[in-house]
């Protein structure tokens, strides 16, 4: 589905035209490319003590020590546009301590380049903290959030909440950070993504733009849309994919299968036997199972006041009943313990509530119970289990919503538009990946930073 009027306010002479009559112009969207640079242009690293010096000599370090190889400020200088700030505020011990480095990331913001970034690194705030210390880490979610809002350009705003006695150096730390600046993030805005612990990358990566070299997936409704951009997002990175669809989508899911090289499983999730064909499948024609995603997902939208039982029920079962009954058959089963990544697609709707989806936000909100409940059982094989949300993206099911609503929910976001497949396809992507090993039972969204819940 494209987005006419994104595409005629951005370019030629209705670019022109739109400029002097002031209308809403949402930017083009700076998308992960192979062999593109991670951030176009300089970037500023602000804060003060041992934590930002780990995080700045990271940044600009050599390529053959671990490092990145960035062109690093430690201190705004005037007349240079940055094309990201990461703000380390893991030291903050008041809220008093969070004006010097908002003021100098404000101080550039106007100068920071189309599709730059902010990201903040920060610690949670505990229970056991006291009130100075917690008002001071929580300041950081409402400084981030509100601060997302604020920029233009394709910019976006994350944060990376490194749990306590995670150092900042942490692989699964750099690796968020990584995708936070980078272009895979372009539709993930004013989320902040906590790394529970300070654990191995997985196993070792010889190609760092194939992170998923020698994993076997298998992706879930695979045939169209975000399954299909899923599928082909992880072929991209190295893996070997199972595509699974229901029967009836036989054709397009083996089109989707042969364009990558994959193997197609035309199965019912709902099946009772579901887990045991898929993990029967992977084994027999690639010898392993090391990532399951769930993306197979139905929306059948009423008024709860005029839901019939089937309709209440089908949702149910294929959004998040045969997820629990696929996962239960892999962890029963002995062979999904090498280093493990199970990622879920969960909702938007199940995190803020939809009109009429009173079925699908349950079977999504879900689907966020049950990957953190999961993390602790895969965590023992070094394995993790997270969930996705996306919010308004571009696809055949978005496409039949009345275009007055469509356009309307286009522009309920901070980057006034849809996201595509990808943007969905690039967060699973990185979930899946070795490097993130420290991040457990988390949900991630991709909005845009939607105008509902958080």
């Amino acid at each position: 589905m494209t987005d006419t009027y994104l595409h005629l306010v951005n370019h030629g002479a209705t670019r022109t035209v739109a400029k002097k009559l002031g209308l809403p112009r949402p930017p083009v969207l700076r998308r992960y490319e192979p062999g593109a640079p991670l951030v176009a242009g300089p970037v500023l690293v602000a804060g003060r003590g041992p934590d930002a010096d780990a995080v700045a000599q990271h940044l600009a370090g050599p390529p053959a020590e671990g490092g990145w190889d960035l062109a690093v400020h430690r201190h705004a200088d005037d007349g240079v546009r940055y094309a990201a700030v990461v703000a380390v505020l893991t030291e903050v011990a008041r809220p008093s301590d969070l004006a010097d480095p908002a003021l100098v990331v404000g101080g550039v913001l106007k100068g920071l380049l189309p599709g730059g970034r902010v990201v903040t690194l920060s610690r949670p705030a505990l229970p056991d903290d006291g009130p100075a210390l917690a008002a001071a880490r929580q300041g950081v979610d409402g400084f981030l959030r509100s601060l997302a809002k604020e920029l233009r350009g394709g910019a976006t705003g994350n944060g990376v909440v490194v749990a306590a006695g995670v150092p900042v150096t942490a692989a699964s730390v750099l690796a968020t950070l990584r995708f936070f600046l980078s272009a895979r993030s372009a539709y993930v805005d004013g989320q902040l993504l906590e790394v529970d612990a300070d654990v191995p990358a997985g196993p070792v990566v010889a190609d760092e733009a194939r992170p998923l070299e020698g994993r076997v997936v298998v992706v879930t409704g695979a045939a169209q849309g975000i399954g299909r951009a899923i599928v082909e997002t992880l072929v991209r990175d190295g893996a070997r994919v199972v595509a699974v669809d229901v029967p009836a989508a036989g054709e397009k899911l083996a089109r989707v299968a042969n364009a990558v090289r994959g193997t197609a499983l035309q199965l019912d999730v709902t099946a009772a036997d579901a887990g045991t064909r898929i993990l029967e499948h992977a084994l027999a024609r690639h010898g392993r199972l090391d990532v399951m995603v769930h993306n197979a997902g139905i929306t059948r939208d009423k008024l709860l006041a005029n839901m019939a039982p089937d309709r209440w029920s089908s949702v149910l079962a294929v959004n998040v009943e045969a997820q629990l009954r696929i996962t239960e058959a892999l962890l029963e089963s002995g062979e999904f313990v090498d280093a493990p990544r199970l990622v879920a697609l969960a909702s938007t709707s199940g995190i803020a509530g939809n009109r009429g989806q009173t079925n699908y936000a349950a079977s999504k909100a879900g689907v966020i119970g049950m990957v953190r409940a999961t993390a602790p059982l895969l965590a023992p094989f070094g394995g993790t289990a997270n969930a996705v949300a996306p919010g308004f993206i571009e696809t055949e099911m978005t496409a039949r919503i009345p275009p007055v609503t469509r356009q309307v929910a286009r522009r309920l976001s901070t980057l006034q538009q849809g996201g595509l497949p990808v943007d969905v396809a690039e967060a699973v992507a990185f979930l899946a990946s070795p490097a993130a090993g420290g991040i457990q039972g988390r949900t991630l969204r991709v909005c845009g930073q939607n105008l509902v819940g958080r």
